[in-house]
């Protein structure tokens, strides 16, 4: 059994784990750095991601079917939210179906020739992964419909009077996209995906399970209820969930025994400015110029971006969605306003009169 291979489960099925507790078979050997950290947690098979079931099961009738009739799979569009798995399951297709995996984004795709370079490097079958495919320019989305739908590309020769077009033959690939906004999308394009799977925000048990496998790769020491805590203040999200489970760690190996306790996980996210509904310092300031500062009134998001020290496009896609969805905030006519959750989240009363 190999390191990615180790899961938590109860204790008596693993020497070397304490009642309640999960632990790596090899703890010497987990990741050091970021980037090793995060390859190491990604699921590499089907059956080893955690959430999601009706878009894992109809996925893998999908892949099934491929495999069944010996082809490449169909063009595949993943949706939803940042931090969800959208290239992890990119990576999943291409280890299910045994072929290889090319990884670019859209805005690194500025000419019609980066694409073309990376369209006739592919082998039969593989999977091309492109994130934040709604950020393809125009001209690269021209280039992207012939290769679909017929595997062919067409390529401009020469400039000017003497410029002359050619079309190449591709091997058959999957392309695999992952986009945030799927609105952004263009039709054209989207209708070219044989399959879209929309991504949706965690329940706080599939959290749990993700970072207690995740705490098992790492070799972390960890009580369900620490877990627990850990879930409930993740937003929802494996990432969070994850980069929360570090810091966990590192507040328990200083000050404590490194066991991630029900009393850690929370002592720890305190420390590190987490609070009970996973609001961090940024989010917790949006609310506190919304209440305090502006008395309840409804305020631009420009106004807004520049009393918090953020841009107004990292307020509206980082903040404000999570802060939509908690009831804590919300979008009027005449700009931003707190809901009576977010006073009384701050412990503040709303003024006399105010309307919610």
């Amino acid at each position: 059994m190999t390191r990615r291979e180790v899961l938590a489960v109860p204790h008596g099925e693993r020497p070397g784990a304490g009642p309640g507790l999960a632990r790596a078979v090899d703890p010497s050997q987990a990741p050091d750095d970021d980037a090793q950290y995060d390859a190491d947690l990604r699921p590499r098979r089907l059956d080893e991601f955690v959430g999601q079931a009706d878009l894992v099961e109809h996925l893998g009738i999908v892949l099934q079917a491929a495999r069944g009739r010996r082809q490449p799979v169909d063009h595949i569009l993943f949706a939803g939210p940042p931090g969800l798995g959208k290239t992890s399951l990119a990576g999943i297709v291409a280890a299910e179906m045994g072929v290889g995996l090319r990884v670019t984004s859209g805005p690194v795709l500025a000419r019609a020739g980066d694409l073309a370079a990376l369209l006739t490097d592919l082998q039969e079958g593989d999977v091309l992964f492109i994130d934040e495919i709604h950020r393809l320019p125009r001209s690269i989305e021209e280039v992207l419909y012939p290769a679909m739908e017929d595997a062919k590309i067409d390529i401009l020769i020469g400039k000017g009077p003497t410029a002359r077009s050619i079309r190449l033959d591709l091997p058959r690939f999957t392309l695999v996209g992952a986009t945030t906004r799927t609105g952004l999308v263009a039709g054209p394009l989207r209708d070219r995906f044989g399959f879209v799977g929309r991504l949706d925000l965690y329940e706080p048990g599939d959290l749990e399970a993700i970072v207690l496998r995740s705490a098992a790769i790492l070799g972390v020491a960890i009580h369900p209820e620490g877990a627990r805590c850990i879930s409930a203040r993740a937003r929802g999200t494996p990432r969070v969930a994850n980069r929360l489970l570090r810091r966990v760690r590192d507040f328990a190996e200083v000050r404590g025994d490194g066991t991630v306790t029900a009393r850690t996980a929370h002592e720890g996210l305190e420390l590190f400015g987490i609070d009970e509904l996973g609001l961090d310092k940024v989010d917790r300031a949006i609310l506190q110029a919304l209440c305090e500062r502006f008395g309840g009134r409804p305020v631009g998001l420009t106004t807004l971006a520049q009393c918090v020290g953020e841009e107004p496009d990292t307020i509206e896609d980082a903040y404000e969605p999570y802060l939509l969805q908690q009831g804590l905030l919300q979008r009027t006519p005449r700009g931003r306003a707190p809901t009576a959750r977010a006073w009384r989240h701050l412990g503040a009363a709303p003024p006399e009169g105010t309307l919610f």
